[in-house]
């Protein structure tokens, strides 16, 4: 679980930005581009589940091997 220590700064008395530790934005930034590669994934996975199949003797046998 990743845990953010933000400073939240505010413009007007309203919160207007929130300020990261570099440390704790490089985390976060890893966390999101793996939770994207893990839509991307899940997302081909759904693409291909009624895709045809060839198996593995098949190919051995259509290449001769």
């Amino acid at each position: 679980m990743l845990t953010l220590h933000p400073n939240i700064l505010e413009k007007n008395g309203k919160r207007e930005f929130a300020v990261l530790p570099y440390e704790e934005f490089e985390q976060l930034a890893t966390a999101l581009t793996d939770y994207e590669d893990l839509k991307d994934l899940q997302a081909a996975e759904q693409d291909e589940k009624d895709a045809p199949g060839v198996s593995l003797a098949q190919v051995r046998q259509e290449l001769g091997i």
